[in-house]
């Protein structure tokens, strides 16, 4: 042990440039291990240790408790579902994560899915591989439906929708709904983007991206009754978090036709049981939770993960503090 540095503990691989933000000011143990940290291998490394970086461990009652000098839990993530919050306040403890790094990323990620579910693009991939094209076959059996000048309605319009927002209506020509709970004035200025009740969001656009952060308000928030109300022409797309929609309801919808497609970065249940219905449809583009995953994006997230654990053990200001757990 370096005396005087606190010991941080990192629950999972880190690149060098992250591992070198933290050593100058902390000693610094980490996990090197295939896959995830056993929770009990994370419980005890946690006995002296005064920060952690994690990416998904529960930050909960028990490992608080096996963590007495715990100061500061950094996730390499910009969601923190993770954090029992009212655990970690009564115990003084600071929880960061890593926002904005990674809001173009997951744009990009949103409109693949947009275009991979709308032109049938992994479906006729398949198709083709399978040896299935043939000449003779109706022209229309290959039609998919337009994306450039198509409405997209954005449930959710932060940061990253913000960022999609201008991919659609910059790039592709959309026209842009949004619903949030506050108005978006610089996204309506810049993007020409309608404030609009969820109702005529979901009555009006082509493409239906839910973009809410997992809060116990919006747990399967959208249910049933939102997919009765969209067009039955319409996409679903979802890359926030798994938990925000009822899965029963996006597989009757879509088994229904209800619903022309979807495209899926999340899951009710992470990874997906390779028996969902949803993995059996055609008409459903299926990721496996990628929305960050570039190797430039997951670095510049692990460099600001570090940062933020350096400044919360040293009381300097600049860390992302989960804002539930900021100073009032």
């Amino acid at each position: 042990m370096e005396h005087g540095k606190p010991k941080v503990f990192a629950a999972k691989r880190i690149p060098p440039e992250a591992l070198a933000c933290l050593e100058p000011y902390c000693d610094v143990r980490s996990w090197d291990g295939d896959g995830p940290i056993p929770r009990e291998r994370l419980l005890e490394a946690l006995a002296d240790a005064e920060g952690l970086l994690t990416s998904g461990d529960a930050i909960d009652d028990e490992l608080l408790a096996r963590a007495p000098k715990l100061r500061a839990v950094s996730t390499v993530s910009v969601g923190y579902n993770h954090f029992d919050l009212d655990a970690m306040r009564r115990r003084g403890v600071v929880g960061t994560h890593t926002p904005y790094v990674l809001d173009d990323t997951v744009a990009d990620l949103v409109l693949a899915l947009m275009l991979s579910a709308a032109r049938r693009v992994t479906e006729l991939d398949a198709y083709v591989k399978s040896g299935r094209w043939e000449r003779g076959l109706p022209e229309a059996a290959l039609f998919g439906t337009d994306v450039h000048h198509a409405s997209l309605g954005i449930v959710g319009l932060g940061r990253i929708g913000e960022r999609i927002a201008q991919r659609a209506v910059h790039g592709f020509g959309m026209k842009l709904y949004y619903h949030n709970r506050s108005r978006n004035p610089e996204a309506e200025e810049r993007y020409g983007a309608q404030s609009v009740s969820m109702d005529e969001l979901l009555g009006e656009s082509d493409f239906v991206v839910l973009m809410t952060p997992l809060t116990p308000k919006t747990e399967r928030f959208f249910r049933k009754e939102h997919f009765d109300r969209m067009k039955p022409s319409a996409f679903f797309i979802n890359a926030s978090r798994g938990r925000t929609v009822d899965e029963n309801a996006l597989v009757e919808a879509l088994a229904a036709g209800r619903i022309r497609g979807a495209g899926l970065d999340v899951y009710e249940t992470e990874p997906v049981d390779p028996n969902h219905p949803l993995l059996a449809m055609p008409n459903v583009v299926t990721l496996p939770h990628i929305g960050s995953a570039t190797a430039r994006t997951r670095r510049d997230m692990a460099i600001t993960a570090a940062r933020n654990l350096v400044a919360s053990l040293r009381g300097d200001e600049g860390a992302y503090v989960v804002k539930e757990l900021r100073s009032q």
